[in-house]
């Protein structure tokens, strides 16, 4: 069910339905969230009609052609097509993804596509991650040493370096975060999954000579200790990563620690 931070006093209307493309046979309806703060009027649904037989195959490819050709108001963000960057993260058919490698084959009948849940909306599908930036950057992710830099590079066995698959390929879209429930009910004092993932890579990064201060730092009742092992993170992150898992790794250190 896709919960939605709206605007106080506001419930979503259903807005304006564009007309069908003339002379096409292989039409399409999507359905997608609005909303303009600026013009005072409550978030809406609108609805549009393509003609699939001149649309790219993912979700990305449609949004780009209703805005270029259909309604060059709707506002998303986007930027290397490719899930790399994270940018065009949104709700599509009730599953928090990448919209420029999800397919529009992936979705049976119509295509609703809202902003990322459960968090506050600068406008139409684009979320404000003010706070979810901030959460990450609380986490220090950046290699902290104590010694003396070398002179060339700090060097790192090959399994110790295994060690980080399935951690650094996150790209901050923000997809888990936004699909867990304690995230949702505990948003600004829980990490979240997405920064504790992040915390555990340094966390464990051979390199890194700041373990003790990263673990004493999320020694707390809420940045860590509310995941609950509810799993979302895991089964809708775009990049098959497994927030849980990081999570579950960072309480295990903890208790090896206190022991």
């Amino acid at each position: 069910m896709v919960q939605l931070t709206l605007p106080k006093n506001s419930r979503i209307t259903t807005g304006k339905t564009w007309p069908k493309p003339e002379g096409a046979t292989n039409v399409r309806k999507f359905q997608i969230y609005r909303w303009n703060q600026e013009d005072g009027k409550n978030p809406s649904v609108d609805t549009y009609f393509l003609d699939m037989d001149k649309c790219g195959p993912m979700v990305l490819d449609a949004l780009i052609k209703i805005k270029n050709e259909i309604d060059p108001t709707l506002t998303f963000r986007r930027s290397c097509r490719e899930g790399i960057c994270g940018s065009c993260a949104m709700n599509i058919d009730g599953i928090n993804t990448l919209a420029c490698i999800y397919g529009l084959d992936e979705i049976k009948g119509d295509v609703k596509i809202y902003p990322l849940p459960h968090m506050p909306v600068v406008r139409d599908l684009i979320p404000d991650l003010t706070h979810f930036y901030a959460q990450h950057a609380s986490i220090m992710p950046w290699l902290e040493t104590k010694t003396n830099r070398p002179a060339k590079e700090w060097k790192q066995s090959i399994e110790d370096r295994e060690k980080l698959d399935g951690l650094y390929e996150c790209v901050m879209c923000a997809s888990c975060s936004t699909s867990c429930p304690s995230y949702w009910w505990n948003g600004d004092k829980y990490l979240g999954p997405a920064a504790l993932l992040h915390a555990y890579r340094w966390i464990i990064d051979s390199r890194d000579e700041a373990t003790g201060e990263r673990l004493d730092d999320l020694e707390d009742p809420f940045k860590l200790y509310r995941c609950h092992t509810i799993m979302n993170c895991a089964k809708t992150c775009p990049k098959g990563l497994n927030p849980a898992k990081a999570i579950a790794e960072i309480k295990k250190m903890m208790l090896e620690r206190a022991v």
